[in-house]
Formats: C-alpha cells, structure tokens, sequence
C-alpha cells in the first residue's frame, strides 16, 4: 500500500483512517471550507437578488409599455378593462419582487456575513484562529502516540532485517558444506554467523514484540484524546450547519409568495376585473356608440331656402358645445378619428332641436335676418353677397362627414376652400366632384 508522510512526527502514514497520524487534517480543513461556504453561500443570495431585481424591473416595463399600447389602441369595453388589469397585476407583483431583493440583501445576507464575522477569526499571520486551535489538538493528542508508533517501527524494521540475515547466513552455510575448496576455518565462520543471525533475530523480536506492547498501552489515551479534539470540531461544525439551515428557512419564506396575503389579494383582484368583463354590454355600447343605435339627423323636408343656413350655423353650434370646437386630440392618419369624431358629436336629436332657441341671437354674424346695409339692398336670404376668394387646400386626416351638410375625404385628397372658417372652427368647401358642403378648418392646409 503506497503512504504519505507527515512531517509533524516524522511518520509514514499508510492507510486513510481518521486515527492514522496526519488524517486529521481533513476535520481541519473543514473549518477552513465553513468559511467559504458562507461566503458561497451569500454569492448565492446575491445573485438571487438581482435577479428579484431585474425581474421587477422587466415586469414593471412590460406593463408600462403594454399600458400605453392599450390606453392609446381602440376602446371596446369591459374586456380591455381586464385586459388593463393584467398590466396592473404586473405592476403590483413587480414590487412583491423588489421587496424579495431587499429582504434577500437586507436580511439573509446580511445575517450570514455577520456570523461568519463571528464565528471565523482571522490571525495576523494567515488562517483562522479556529483552524489552528484544531491543529495544535490534534497533534497535541497524536505526539506521545505518533513517538511510540515510531519506535514500533523502528523496532519492526530491525527484526525484518535480521530475519533476512538469518536466512541469508543459513544459505551460505548450506552452500559451502557442498564446496570441498572450503577449509575447516572458513566453515567454522559460517556457522558462527548463522549463530548471530539468530540470535539477533530472538533479540529484535522481543524489542519489536515490546514496542508495540508499549504502543498498546498508550492507545486508549491517544484515542481518548484525538476523540476530544474531533468532538470540539464536531459541535463548531454543528453550529454551522444549524445556522445554514436557520438561513435557508429564512430565504424559502421570502422566495414563497404563495402564503404572502398580498400576492394572494392580487390574483383575488385580478380574477373578479376579469371576471366583470361582459362581452353583451360591450356589444351593446358598440352598437350604441358606433352602430345602429347612433343617433341620426334625417333628411327632412325643407321649407325655403336659408333653413339649410339656419340649421347648418345651429349644428355647428352644437358641435361646439358638445365637444368645445374640433381639435386633433385623438386623431391619426390611419382613419381613427371618424370613430374619435363619432364620440364627441353623439349627441341625440332631442339634446340639439331644445337648444334651437337658446343659442341664436341677433348678435351672431351668421343670422340670415341681420344686415349692415343702410339702403336695404341686400337680400337676407343669400348666402354671402361677396364671397371670399376660392383657395386650393390639402386634406390631413381622413374625415367622414357626420351630416348631411358637411363633406368627407381622405387624408392627401385636395378640395377647394369656398369660404373662410368662421367662429366655430368650419370652413365651407368644394370636392373636385362638386359637392358642396362644410368641414373642420384644421384638418386642411393651403397648397403652396
């Protein structure tokens, strides 16, 4: 069997018992690998922490950016209520995770580095007072018992030898009793050393015989001892990993959000948004807001000629104080703002024929009956005695006529601009196939 030696005691060490002198060196280097356990152990939470963290963070992203595409895309009902909810979920977990991290680092790190502080005390010199306390203990114990085991040795490698001798000194004499060459003299030498060889051999083997009668006796008390020292190591070792399991307990409740009440609360809430959701009533707000229920102004029969006037300045009229003037909030080139227009100017037949008599006054430019002709000469029933200069314009936005006054074009369809935007925001144009009719002044620019 190949051995080691340990210079210690100056002993070959030829089997991995623990009582084999220099073995215990691997109960010492376990203090050493305590050490690095916990500061494996805190890595190990660290990085856990962030990726709490990043994960926070990603969640927090996700729902804000998913947010804005929601709050910005088509409106239809409950349904993106829930669906908003999910972002909000997100929102509400992310700081579920950020608060891990922060117990993660604030608590279970900080606790580990602390007792590794404590329970680990570095000398001046290199190493851990700790390890070299169980060093010293061991060779301590192992030094009477190593100096016995050494003479053992000794004492069974002098009567091998001599055994090898005495083997040796027969053969010769066994040999030369064939050689007639040899005289008397020389044959009385051989047996000589033969008579040596064992007498030698009888003496080393009762000082072999009494080595290890010697060692026998001091056996009990170097295992009584090495014992002692291995218990000191044990309970240092058993508050290590009494502690590592208190930390991992620790960690395993602040990883598990199933028991926190809050994570609960959270999927609690997020099933009732998403269970309020009603497929029927937002069909029916559709319709309502964008289908068959809208309100509409049907052609009616028409007296004289300036009613058109008349109830074309009226529904301009309304469209002001439905929606306070025409404004781009919520327009895109795509065609979404005929849906937009459609929510600010669904106002019912009823709201806008009660508001006839409250609105018009002889103050308003557009009054048919009022005239700053002194002679007379002017008819109140035209449309404008000098009508502004026609000018070419280009449409913005797509716009899709709401009555049967007004016109609708696409967005880079040109028409022709008959009369200048009046106070209410309304120009009066002409499309290249004729039609005459009013539009939104800001959802046009001249041609240059």
């Amino acid at each position: 069997m190949s051995g080691s030696y340990d210079d210690s005691v100056g002993v070959e060490v030829s089997s991995d018992s623990f009582w084999e002198v220099g073995n215990y060196k691997r109960t010492v280097k376990r203090i050493d690998d305590g050490h690095r356990l916990c500061s494996d152990l805190m890595n190990c939470i660290h990085e856990r922490a962030r990726i709490e963290k990043a994960y926070a963070q990603q969640l927090t992203e996700w729902a804000k950016r998913w947010k804005q595409l929601v709050e910005k895309g088509p409106q239809y009902g409950t349904v993106e209520k829930a669906w908003h909810a999910v972002m909000s979920e997100a929102e509400k977990v992310s700081e579920l995770h950020l608060d891990i991290k922060g117990a993660l680092m604030n608590e279970d790190f900080e606790k580990i580095k602390n007792w590794q502080k404590e329970a680990f005390h570095k000398q001046m010199i290199g190493g851990f007072k700790e390890t070299k306390e169980a060093e010293d203990g061991y060779r301590k114990a192992q030094k009477p018992w190593a100096k016995k085991l050494k003479e053992v040795e000794a004492a069974k490698k002098a009567y091998h030898a001599a055994c090898k001798e005495e083997k040796l000194a027969i053969s010769r004499e066994m040999n030369s009793k064939a050689d007639p060459a040899l005289n008397p003299e020389q044959l009385k030498k051989l047996q000589d050393k033969v008579e040596k060889s064992k007498q030698d051999v009888l003496k080393t083997k009762e000082k072999y015989e009494k080595s290890l009668k010697d060692l026998d006796q001091v056996t009990p008390q170097y295992m009584e001892n090495m014992e002692q020292v291995f218990e000191q190591c044990q309970q240092f070792e058993e508050k290590r990993l009494r502690f590592f399991r208190e930390v991992l307990l620790e960690v395993q409740k602040h990883l598990d959000l199933s028991n926190d009440v809050s994570y609960k609360n959270i999927y609690r809430e997020l099933e009732q948004n998403i269970k309020t959701a009603d497929a029927i009533e937002d069909l029916r707000w559709f319709r309502a807001n964008h289908g068959p229920g809208m309100s509409m102004n049907w052609p009616q029969f028409e007296d004289e000629e300036w009613s058109a006037d008349f109830n074309r300045t009226l529904s301009r009229r309304e469209k002001k104080k439905a929606s306070d003037g025409v404004t781009l909030t919520g327009v895109n080139q795509t065609g979404d703002q005929a849906s937009q227009h459609t929510k600010h100017s669904s106002v019912s037949s009823s709201e806008k024929n009660q508001s006839y008599p409250t609105e018009w006054s002889d103050e308003e430019s557009s009054n048919p009956f009022s005239s700053t002709d002194a002679n007379g000469d002017t008819n109140p029933f035209d449309e404008d005695a000098s009508p502004a200069m026609e000018v070419r314009v280009r449409a913005l936005y797509d716009y899709e006529g709401q009555e049967h006054d007004e016109l609708s074009f696409k967005a880079g369809d040109e028409l022709t601009k008959t009369e200048d935007e009046d106070e209410q925001g309304w120009c009066k144009g002409r499309l290249d196939n004729g039609q005459v009719g009013l539009y939104p002044a800001n959802y046009v620019e001249a041609i240059q």
